[in-house]
């Protein structure tokens, strides 16, 4: 328990942390908010100076689009579209031959995501037809304005797609940094792995157990920013020249999965020895933290922009170390160096490495 004197430093302290998590977030997002303010005066403006009166779809389907991942961004601005279509046409039909209630409203939602349904419309274009059948009926909108609304949905999705050609919001290190921070994650958790088992610490391997199965968000994370990254080189005219750097980022999520996988389970074995009191070899606990110190070196070239090459003499220096078995492992403390040597396989592929080629430096017999 703090002591009173300690109070108001500890609230100070964790006031400051809120407030760096919370500028953090907005400076990532920025890029994102001020395309969207951009994208949505665009769409109004162009919408306006065609004549439209009050485009309310124009800026509207801006911002939903330029809201999407960006890979994403043609197929679901169509979607967008077609789904205004759709649903301000059936909303019209319906005021003018039912006029507008709660049963015509029913009537009309139904119909019209039925109906975008039925021409296999995705889940989005299925929504919006449903929204904007609503709007047009309850808002009982002229009948001459259908054709207008779905333009304004056209434009803004239009400005929406040239802003991101333009001016893509995904900055392309992102995906390099991020993956750098994963593997980063791996060679800390591997370091308190081997702590807990040296210290025979159960709580340690607990908390590090549900460090290693929370990793797994972290690759969910980069695999999205690599897909937008590749995206945006593809799609821009600007980026193109970027494509060989962020399919080689792209190149790492194999990899880098099945590290993950094979960390999980050694995390797990090394915690249920330490739980159990099992033996594990103190040479079996070396190669975790030498495994450790490789991925640091990864995720140091890799902050760097460069290309992992350094860290391989040490990996397979690791993988010839990992062919000597101890008379007297457990058989958590075998699991354990097989694990190591699957994850040496691993990140020797993560720095370019051939699968092969990899396989090939983890002998399965130490050399006589």
């Amino acid at each position: 328990m703090p002591s009173a004197p300690d109070l108001p430093a500890r609230v100070a302290a964790r006031s400051r942390r809120e407030a760096r998590i919370r500028t953090d977030r907005l400076s990532g997002r920025l890029a994102f908010i001020v395309q969207c303010g951009v994208g949505a005066a665009a769409a109004w403006g162009v919408a306006s100076a065609l004549g439209h009166v009050q485009p309310f779809f124009a800026p509207v389907t801006a911002i939903i689009t330029l809201g999407l991942s960006y890979g994403q961004r043609l197929r679901r601005a169509a979607e967008v579209m077609i789904g205004v279509a759709v649903g301000v046409l059936i909303g019209d039909l319906f005021v003018q031959v039912f006029g507008s209630g709660v049963l015509q409203l029913l009537a009309v939602v139904i119909v019209a995501m039925g109906t975008a349904s039925l021409v296999g419309a995705g889940l989005l274009m299925t929504i919006q037809a449903g929204v904007q059948s609503a709007i047009i009926t309850t808002l009982v909108a002229a009948p001459d304005q259908a054709f207008t609304r779905w333009l304004d949905a056209v434009i803004g999705g239009g400005v929406a797609l040239v802003i991101s050609v333009l001016a893509p919001a995904t900055g392309l290190q992102r995906p390099r940094q991020k993956a750098a921070l994963v593997v980063q994650e791996i060679g800390a958790i591997l370091t308190d792995t081997a702590t807990a088992l040296r210290t025979e610490d159960e709580e340690l391997a607990r908390r590090t157990l549900q460090r290693a199965r929370a990793s797994e968000s972290m690759l969910d994370e980069l695999r999205s920013l690599s897909a937008e990254g590749v995206a945006v080189v593809r799609l821009s005219p600007f980026r193109r020249r970027h494509l060989p750097a962020a399919q080689q980022v792209a190149d790492l999520l194999e990899p880098l999965d099945r590290a993950i996988r094979n960390l999980r389970v050694l995390v797990r074995r090394a915690s249920s020895a330490v739980r159990r009191d099992e033996a594990v070899p103190p040479a079996y606990v070396d190669l975790v933290d030498d495994l450790a110190r490789s991925c640091d070196d990864i995720a140091r070239q890799l902050h760097e922009r460069q290309q992992p090459l350094a860290s391989r003499p040490g990996l397979e220096r690791l993988g010839r170390l990992s062919a000597q078995p101890e008379a007297h492992a457990s058989l958590s403390g075998e699991v354990i160096r097989g694990q190591v040597r699957s994850m040496v396989v691993d990140l020797l592929v993560l720095t370019g490495m051939g699968g092969d080629e990899a396989v090939g430096h983890v002998p399965v017999s130490p050399a006589p």
